[in-house]
């Protein structure tokens, strides 16, 4: 790897630190302190629905300009719009305007990042590395997220210490964070200001929004993935961070700072779980690491609203989150190995987009279930669809191997060993 793909490397996994700092800390704080200032469960997930949808928005410009417009410059404009949203969650509009200013600033109530700087991220990555390094050098940086996501999480409980300190009211110092997120979002700017050439696409200038370079193959393929990941995805909206430690926060009466012990958890076995993910790729394939892992995660997941105690409920949750995301590094390294350098930009956008829009629906079915059926109606939807999703993606791709998982692949690595 040249020097400068080792230094870019450093800047994109910063970023990607701290933006997911933000994103933790978001996917705790913001149900429940949207509830506290008198929303209803619709119209909480009206908000996360409606950042949600900027950001598949965002993923669009991403996929289809990126690579023409350069994508570091797009990288720092998507790190200024997202300082909006901080700013609109401290001045508290009513709710029709919160939503309005949580789309432009790309609000994301998951608790994971799954931004269009995410898509991108993932796009310029594998042109950094050898195929070979491919997977691992994604494994690392979604270690970096999910580690950024757990201390995100874990200082949530910041507004009752600011209160408890300064002493304004708990509304106020709610306020004081959000202000502070709008200044971590210019620090992530800052970090992608230092990216050097290296990160763009070979033929950036080429029309690239005009006319897509992508074969007619290639094309197929990516078209059925997202056909399926917007499945998972659509599963994964009613299981978003904000909406779960709600369901926690309503169920069993746990609080903000314990909330923010529990997504700590959480983002850490994520973390770990990336580095088996990569492991295990290597031993049994990107597609069977993927199926395998992700299907117990959803059965833990559904079996969590029969749990007796919230003792119980716990154990199940954290025996899904240690590995629901071990098919995040896998599915990016699977993408990425099926298409063409000069196509990443394309593939990840459309599969990070189709994602996105379905999270957003997700989020806003998840939040009338909530409030129409019972409370813990997305629980299980949401893990029964995940289940489905597992099977189709098994029958689909299980006999398409990734370049360097082919025989020959494999024999030049041992020899070279």
């Amino acid at each position: 790897m040249n020097p400068l793909g080792n230094r870019d490397l450093f800047f994109i996994y910063s970023a990607g630190f701290l933006r997911s700092f933000g994103v933790g800390l978001m996917g705790v704080v913001l149900g429940i302190y949207l509830f506290r200032v008198g929303l209803s469960s619709f119209a909480i997930a009206l908000v996360v629905a409606a950042g949600l949808t900027g950001s598949a928005l965002a993923t669009v410009v991403v996929m289809l300009r990126a690579d023409r417009l350069g994508r570091k410059r797009i990288l720092l404009l998507l790190s200024l719009l997202s300082v909006v949203s901080g700013i609109a969650l401290a001045k508290t509009p009513n709710a029709p305007v919160l939503a309005l200013m949580a789309f432009a600033g790309m609000l994301n109530g998951t608790g994971t990042d799954r931004s269009a700087a995410f898509a991108l991220d993932q796009a310029i990555i594998p042109g950094l590395v050898p195929d070979i390094r491919r997977t691992w050098t994604l494994a690392w940086y979604n270690v970096l997220l999910d580690a950024g996501g757990s201390v995100g999480a874990l200082v949530a409980g910041l507004p009752l210490f600011l209160q408890h300190h300064w002493s304004p009211s708990l509304l106020s110092s709610y306020r004081y964070v959000f202000l502070g997120y709008s200044g971590l979002c210019l620090t992530v700017g800052g970090l992608y200001f230092f990216l050097s050439p290296a990160v763009e696409v070979a033929n950036s200038s080429t029309p690239f929004s005009d006319t897509v370079l992508i074969s007619p193959t290639n094309k197929r393929i990516i078209a059925k993935l997202t056909a399926l990941f917007s499945l998972d995805a659509f599963g994964g909206g009613f299981l978003t961070d904000a909406l779960v430690s709600y369901w926690f926060f309503r169920r069993f009466g746990v609080g903000e700072a314990e909330l923010g012990l529990v997504f700590f958890a959480v983002h850490v076995l994520n973390a770990v779980s990336h580095l088996g993910a990569a492991w295990l790729a290597r031993r049994i394939g990107l597609v069977n690491t993927m199926i395998f892992t992700h299907l117990p995660s959803s059965l833990f997941l559904m079996a969590v609203p029969f749990a007796p105690s919230y003792k119980w409920a716990l154990v199940l949750f954290l025996c899904r989150e240690a590995l629901v995301e071990m098919d995040v590094p896998t599915r990016q390294s699977y993408v990425a190995a099926l298409v063409q350098p000069a196509e990443r930009t394309f593939a990840s956008g459309m599969t990070n987009l189709a994602r996105n829009v379905l999270w957003a629906v997700g989020s806003a079915v998840a939040g009338a279930m909530m409030q129409l059926v019972t409370l813990s109606t997305p629980l299980l939807a949401g893990g029964g669809l995940k289940v489905i999703y597992d099977v189709l993606l098994y029958r689909s791709f299980r006999r398409l191997r990734a370049p360097e998982e082919t025989h020959e692949a494999r024999r030049y690595v041992t020899r070279a060993k």
